[in-house]
């Protein structure tokens, strides 16, 4: 635990540094998401983003109104962590989960520093561990104590029950992170509908060990969420390239389903560093805030 604390702490720093200095930003604005809450109306100007106008006033014929909103001095940061069996994949120390779980102890540990509240969401097929959102240093290290000694119940993955509980716990508008390497189905209209409801972030991380497959011929392969054992032939005709394919097409839906519904979206290794791309993300972030 203490070595893990010094090595988010390291990380953390490092984040901080870079956004108040070669991003020309602050930290505050990474979290802060639209952080909006309504004010009142207004008669539509040239320009107004449409998405923004009250129907129900405007339907009252006396012109096009459109909704004001005014900044949330608090703003709520909930981390959705996918611990399933299958993000228990990768080198020791280094498992997809293990990844997940650094991710959310550094963007934590940033958090709180900010005066967010902060909140933890982990989920398998069953809610797992789920810590209120407060604030304060000691809420960034009970979450990562959490996530530290988290010991799952379940090996399966529902990812669509997963927010559906995420959709009905988080009360308030917040940025969400949702960190999973999304090897589910049917949960695009959930994803959707948490979207729409928050800033939502989505981290999708992957490992080699599930697309680099060697030759070696009729062996047993392990499902580590149903326990099952299933013979493959790994040399059997065009077998590993399949892999490949459908592992790069279920990332690239992701991602286009990102950009259209406005989602901050990165993927990851696991044997690549991550700041650089937490970076670029928050980079981003930065941008949208000043433009918004």
């Amino acid at each position: 635990m203490k070595e893990l604390l010094k090595k988010l702490r390291r990380y953390e720093i490092q984040i901080r540094k870079a956004i108040n200095s070669q991003m020309k930003g602050d930290f505050h604005s990474v979290f802060k998401g639209s952080g909006l809450e309504f004010d009142d109306v207004r008669p539509y100007q040239y320009g107004d983003d449409i998405r923004t106008i009250d129907w129900s006033v405007s339907a009252k014929g006396h012109g096009t109104f459109v909704k004001t909103f005014k900044e949330e001095k608090e703003q709520t940061v909930f981390f959705i962590l996918d611990v399933s069996a299958s993000e228990d994949i990768g080198s020791p120390g280094r498992t997809k989960v293990d990844i997940g779980k650094e991710i959310c102890g550094v963007l934590a540990l940033s958090a709180v520093k900010e005066s967010g509240h902060v909140g933890l969401i982990c989920y398998s097929d069953i809610k797992e561990r789920f810590i209120k959102p407060t604030k304060g240093q000691s809420q960034a290290y009970e979450i990562i104590s959490a996530l530290s000694n988290l010991k799952p119940l379940s090996t399966g993955t529902n990812l669509s029950k997963a927010i559906t509980f995420a959709l009905n716990a988080i009360r308030r508008r917040s940025v969400v992170i949702l960190i999973s390497d999304f090897i589910d189905e049917g949960y695009e209209d959930n994803l959707k509908a948490l979207a729409r409801r928050h800033d939502l972030v989505v981290v999708h991380i992957s490992d080699k060990r599930e697309t680099s497959l060697p030759k070696l011929g009729i062996i047993p392969v392990l499902d580590k969420e149903t326990q099952r054992t299933v013979w493959i032939n790994t040399s059997f005709g065009d077998f590993r390239e399949k892999i490949i394919r459908h592992h790069n097409e279920r990332k690239d839906m992701l991602q286009k389903f990102s950009r259209k519904h406005e989602i901050n979206f990165i993927t990851l290794d696991t044997d690549e560093d991550y700041v650089p791309k937490l970076l670029r993300l928050f980079k981003v972030r930065n941008k949208s805030m000043k433009t918004t």
